[in-house]
Protein backbone atom coordinates (compact mmCIF):
# COMPACT_ATOMS: atom_id res chain seq x y z
CA UNK A 1 0.00 0.00 0.00
CA UNK A 2 0.85 3.80 -1.06
CA UNK A 3 1.73 6.35 1.88
CA UNK A 4 -1.63 7.94 1.31
CA UNK A 5 -3.80 4.38 1.83
CA UNK A 6 -1.36 4.00 5.15
CA UNK A 7 -2.34 7.18 6.12
CA UNK A 8 -6.10 6.22 6.20
CA UNK A 9 -5.63 3.01 7.92
CA UNK A 10 -3.90 4.12 10.58
CA UNK A 11 -5.46 7.70 11.16
CA UNK A 12 -1.59 9.32 11.15
CA UNK A 13 -1.36 12.10 8.77
CA UNK A 14 1.22 11.78 5.61
CA UNK A 15 3.68 14.18 7.50
CA UNK A 16 4.03 11.81 10.73
CA UNK A 17 4.54 8.29 8.80
CA UNK A 18 7.40 10.17 7.00
CA UNK A 19 8.90 10.93 10.54
CA UNK A 20 8.57 8.51 11.59
CA UNK A 21 10.01 6.69 8.50
CA UNK A 22 12.81 9.03 8.70
CA UNK A 23 13.61 8.25 12.21
CA UNK A 24 13.98 4.86 11.43
CA UNK A 25 10.98 3.13 13.16
CA UNK A 26 9.36 2.14 9.79
CA UNK A 27 10.79 1.72 6.64
CA UNK A 28 8.68 1.41 3.04
CA UNK A 29 10.30 -0.20 0.02
CA UNK A 30 10.47 1.18 -3.55
CA UNK A 31 9.96 -0.89 -6.58
CA UNK A 32 13.17 -1.24 -8.54
CA UNK A 33 11.60 -1.77 -11.54
CA UNK A 34 9.61 1.13 -11.63
CA UNK A 35 12.10 4.45 -12.15
CA UNK A 36 9.75 7.40 -13.24
CA UNK A 37 8.35 7.66 -8.90
CA UNK A 38 9.54 7.32 -5.51
CA UNK A 39 6.72 6.06 -4.55
CA UNK A 40 7.10 3.43 -1.23
CA UNK A 41 5.28 1.18 -0.83
CA UNK A 42 4.30 -0.87 2.68
CA UNK A 43 3.02 -4.04 3.95
CA UNK A 44 0.59 -5.24 6.94
CA UNK A 45 3.97 -5.16 9.64
CA UNK A 46 4.25 -0.92 9.09
CA UNK A 47 0.68 -0.99 10.10
CA UNK A 48 1.96 -3.35 13.56
CA UNK A 49 4.26 -0.97 13.95
CA UNK A 50 2.41 1.86 13.61
CA UNK A 51 -0.40 1.05 16.25
CA UNK A 52 2.38 0.48 18.70
CA UNK A 53 3.77 3.34 18.03
CA UNK A 54 0.40 5.27 18.81
CA UNK A 55 -0.40 3.19 21.69
CA UNK A 56 3.19 3.82 23.25
CA UNK A 57 2.91 7.67 22.92
CA UNK A 58 -0.53 7.54 24.30
CA UNK A 59 0.90 6.15 27.51
CA UNK A 60 3.91 8.39 27.65
CA UNK A 61 6.69 6.74 26.10
CA UNK A 62 9.06 8.82 24.36
CA UNK A 63 9.84 8.31 20.67
CA UNK A 64 13.57 7.00 21.62
CA UNK A 65 11.97 4.86 23.63
CA UNK A 66 9.54 3.48 21.59
CA UNK A 67 12.04 3.01 19.19
CA UNK A 68 14.13 0.47 21.95
CA UNK A 69 10.98 -1.26 22.09
CA UNK A 70 10.00 -1.76 18.10
CA UNK A 71 13.98 -3.05 17.90
CA UNK A 72 13.16 -5.16 20.70
CA UNK A 73 9.60 -6.68 19.32
CA UNK A 74 10.77 -7.25 16.07
CA UNK A 75 14.39 -7.45 15.81
CA UNK A 76 15.29 -9.29 18.64
CA UNK A 77 15.20 -13.00 19.55
CA UNK A 78 15.21 -12.35 22.95
CA UNK A 79 13.71 -9.21 23.56
CA UNK A 80 11.58 -10.12 26.61
CA UNK A 81 13.91 -8.94 29.36
CA UNK A 82 14.84 -5.73 27.99
CA UNK A 83 10.99 -5.18 27.05
CA UNK A 84 10.13 -5.56 30.33
CA UNK A 85 12.41 -3.09 31.73
CA UNK A 86 11.30 -0.81 29.65
CA UNK A 87 7.65 -1.22 30.75
CA UNK A 88 8.69 -1.38 34.29
CA UNK A 89 11.10 2.10 33.97
CA UNK A 90 8.15 3.80 32.68
CA UNK A 91 5.84 2.63 35.14
CA UNK A 92 8.05 3.87 37.73
CA UNK A 93 8.44 7.05 36.10
CA UNK A 94 4.72 7.19 36.43
CA UNK A 95 4.67 7.02 39.81
CA UNK A 96 7.12 9.30 40.45
CA UNK A 97 4.95 12.00 38.29
CA UNK A 98 1.46 10.95 40.51
CA UNK A 99 3.89 11.42 43.57
CA UNK A 100 4.79 14.69 42.20
CA UNK A 101 1.16 16.11 41.15
CA UNK A 102 -0.65 15.00 44.26
CA UNK A 103 2.12 17.23 46.42
CA UNK A 104 1.29 20.10 43.87
CA UNK A 105 -2.43 19.31 44.27
CA UNK A 106 -2.02 19.55 48.13
CA UNK A 107 -0.26 22.86 48.05
CA UNK A 108 -2.80 24.58 45.74
CA UNK A 109 -5.58 23.04 47.49
CA UNK A 110 -3.73 24.95 50.89
CA UNK A 111 -3.59 28.00 48.92
CA UNK A 112 -7.10 27.95 47.98
CA UNK A 113 -8.21 27.37 51.69
CA UNK A 114 -5.82 30.36 52.84
CA UNK A 115 -7.13 32.64 50.19
CA UNK A 116 -11.11 31.43 51.28
CA UNK A 117 -10.49 32.63 54.75
CA UNK A 118 -8.74 35.24 54.72
CA UNK A 119 -11.21 38.52 55.43
CA UNK A 120 -9.73 41.07 52.93
CA UNK A 121 -7.87 40.68 50.07
CA UNK A 122 -4.15 42.35 51.62
CA UNK A 123 -4.03 39.14 53.54
CA UNK A 124 -5.15 36.96 50.85
CA UNK A 125 -1.67 37.91 49.28
CA UNK A 126 0.08 37.70 51.98
CA UNK A 127 -1.44 34.08 52.70
CA UNK A 128 -0.26 33.11 49.45
CA UNK A 129 2.72 34.73 49.24
CA UNK A 130 3.61 32.69 52.78
CA UNK A 131 2.21 29.14 51.30
CA UNK A 132 4.83 29.07 48.50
Amino acid sequence: MLVNELSKKTGLSIHTIRYYENLGMIKGMTDENVTSNNYKHYDANTIERLEIIIEAREVGFTLAEIKKILISWFETTDSKPETLELFQAKIKEIDDKMRYFKQTKSLLEKVCEKIQNANDWSLKLKNVKKAF
